[in-house]
């Protein structure tokens, strides 16, 4: 690169930098059309403001991230004030984790303790130590003892590759435990556990019920053993998997077809059930009395509607 190139690309990164330092937002097409250069070479100065941006952040310990921003449809700056959270909610997160009562103390208290170091000044970190003591010293482990934070990372890279998985897996009515080769396609959360959400490989396990043919639901707890093979799945696009959308339709993590159910609720808050069951649509509401139908996959509604006793009547 000659003199005179290299001195222009310098003034092009400084004049870059300072812009966004200043808070600007950085548009390429804006700054090719300014320097009279490419779009391309823009990118290149991008590139190498990332490159020096992450090189700073190891030697000193301040993070600034180059981050594409879709609304403003151009770069701009993020650096440790707009990372950092607040106290307010680093405690909000720690009280969720330890409610939550999904990870043994040996995996969650130093979970706690790196994001307090790493996210808290010392006068917060102080006083949401202090906040969360009590729960702390009388945290209750889940019943399995097992250590899962590496499992949820492995099966999830299984997931993002979609490469097929061989589990062992110990059943919950009588422990036996059953070998699946199985197509995973997302990790969930609920009600104290992390679970695996697969496709059973048919071709690999012949004698399936039709309610298997929908996505099987393990808890990873359970798992006593699993493979990540070499060879992967494809599914269209149109056919993937949303956690999203199928945890609006899934009760306490009980598997099964898809369906719609009616019902009449007559108790006190009907926001509990519409939170309780994202899908639901209320039809009619008279004298206090609502009509309500939701689509819900499996079995685990069944028991929803029972601990509601006489609140709910189905139709």
């Amino acid at each position: 690169m000659e003199k005179y190139e290299y001195d222009r690309k310098q003034e092009r990164l400084l004049t870059l930098y300072t812009k966004l330092l200043g808070g600007e937002i950085i548009c390429k097409k804006n700054e090719a059309e300014y320097f009279n250069v490419s779009s391309r070479s823009i990118q290149r100065d991008i590139d190498d403001l990332r490159m020096f941006l992450a090189n700073r952040s190891v030697k000193t310990g301040t993070l600034q991230l180059l981050i594409y921003d879709k609304k403003s449809n151009g770069y701009r700056l993020l650096d440790n004030q707009t990372c950092k959270m607040t106290s307010g909610e680093l405690l909000t997160l720690c009280k969720i984790l330890l409610e939550s009562r999904s990870l043994t103390k040996e995996e969650l208290f130093p979970l706690i303790k790196k994001l307090l170091e790493n996210c808290a000044s010392l006068d917060n970190k102080r006083d949401i130590t202090d906040l969360i003591a009590n729960e702390k010293h009388h945290y209750i482990e889940p019943h399995h003892q097992a250590k899962i934070i590496d499992r949820i990372w492995n099966l999830g890279m299984a997931v993002r590759n979609q490469k097929y998985v061989e589990i062992e897996y110990k059943k919950l009515k009588n422990n036996d435990i059953v070998k699946r080769k199985v197509k995973p396609v997302g990790i969930m959360f609920s009600e104290y556990y992390f679970y695996l959400i697969a496709f059973i490989d048919v071709e690999k396990n012949s004698s399936l019920e039709k309610d298997e043919l929908f996505p099987t639901i393990y808890r990873i707890d359970r798992i006593q053993n699993f493979t990540i093979l070499q060879n992967r799945f494809s599914i269209p696009y149109k056919g993937r998997f949303e956690e999203g959308e199928f945890r609006k339709r899934v009760q306490f993590m009980f598997g099964g077809s898809l369906k719609r159910i009616t019902f009449q609720y007559s108790g006190l808050s009907i926001e509990a059930v519409l939170d309780r069951l994202p899908t639901a649509q209320i039809l009619e509401e008279k004298d206090n009395i609502y009509t309500v139908t939701a689509e819900v996959f499996g079995k685990g509604i069944d028991m929803w509607i029972r601990s509601q006793g006489e609140s709910i009547k189905m139709l």
